[in-house]
């Protein structure tokens, strides 16, 4: 499969609870992304580490999506990610952010910009995935 995607619909994550993204990055990877929303045109939290893609190497580029419209982008120059390794990402779905924690144990945090109740749509490509674990 060229694009690696895998696209889980219909769950429900609340405020209060997260989600978990285990999975491996391979070699040659450019970029991987995680987004969770409430469908593919309204990303609550766009996540993408970049290794050497758009004219980024080594950020985590973060953003959200409205009606197919993305919003500022947030940079993060604290880049973890190795190619060729195993990675967990967790994110905890709060009223007014997500608070993401990496395989490191380093925190970070991105705004939900648009009020949502639930978060119903996780897509992830790009990253071989292991699992997806609901909290």
């Amino acid at each position: 499969m060229a694009d690696n995607g895998v696209v889980l619909c219909n769950f429900s994550l609340k405020p209060g609870h997260s989600i978990e993204v285990k999975g491996f990055i391979p070699e040659g990877c450019k970029k991987f992304n995680i987004n969770l929303g409430t469908g593919d045109k309204n990303f609550v939290l766009h996540f993408n580490p970049r290794f050497d893609a758009l004219d980024v190497k080594n950020k985590i580029i973060m953003n959200s999506m409205v009606d197919n419209v993305w919003g500022e982008e947030q940079e993060e120059s604290f880049f973890p990610f190795q190619e060729g390794a195993d990675t967990a990402v967790s994110f905890q779905f709060e009223k007014d952010a997500i608070a993401i924690r990496l395989s490191t144990g380093n925190p970070l945090s991105f705004p939900v910009r648009v009020p949502v109740e639930e978060i119903t749509y996780l897509a992830v490509k790009d990253l071989q995935l292991k699992s997806i674990t609901l909290k």
